[in-house]
């Protein structure tokens, strides 16, 4: 069994070489440890955004930490993911970073998870324009639409994205979920969003429920 606090501490240190062999060893047990795995990489995230405020870490170790956490979600995903995934490949969505934020780490974890879940992502990338998610879902006909940010000003890009479906009239059609550090129930209502999460494995849970009934 492995010690999901060392695994905490490894990732939070960003020990690659411990974080890995660890994971490995998670799924070379039959990988019943996945979920509890994740959620030891996640506090360990925890602790590389608390060395960050400290000043302990700087930018570059931010990325490095969300490369090792795609790296993770990697090797955990085929346990990680459930399900007899026929709704998967049928079903497409929309994800981006909203305008005026810049941050892809969070967004390229979550991309990782759905297309390990079967899902055909189209994602439109960082500091995308309400206008060109409303085109998007124009031309895609897709039901779930998915917006990352990190920054607090990307509320209102959220705002302004969902408003914009509304006035396209495409807003009672698609599902949209916010994610990221900022988001919260009551910042949910106030976009108008349907749903937000703060990991990826709830926001893959929305998307095959959304995508059950599409």
């Amino acid at each position: 069994m492995v010690s999901m606090e060392a695994l905490a501490e490894a990732m939070g240190e960003l020990e690659e070489d411990t974080v890995v062999e660890l994971l490995e060893q998670v799924m070379e047990e039959g990988g019943k440890q996945a979920q509890e795995a994740m959620d030891a990489c996640q506090k360990g995230m925890d602790i590389v955004g608390s060395y960050f405020e400290e000043g302990e870490y700087f930018v570059s170790d931010l990325i490095f930490a969300g490369d090792l956490m795609s790296q993770a979600v990697g090797i955990l995903k085929d346990a990680l993911i459930s399900g007899d995934g026929k709704e998967g490949p049928q079903t497409s969505l929309i994800l981006c970073t909203v305008q005026n934020d810049l941050h892809d780490i969070g967004k390229n974890i979550v991309r990782s998870m759905l297309e390990a879940g079967g899902f055909h992502v189209i994602d439109l990338g960082i500091d995308v324009a309400p206008g060109t998610i409303v085109d998007k879902v124009k031309e895609t006909d897709v039901k779930i639409v998915l917006l990352s940010g990190v920054l607090t000003l990307a509320i209102n890009s959220m705002k302004a994205t969902v408003e914009a479906l509304k006035e396209a009239g495409l807003r009672d059609y698609c599902h949209v979920l916010i994610g990221g550090a900022p988001v919260s129930a009551e910042y949910c209502e106030v976009v108008g969003a349907d749903a937000w999460a703060h990991n990826p494995q709830t926001t893959v849970q929305y998307c095959k429920e959304w995508a059950a009934v599409s």
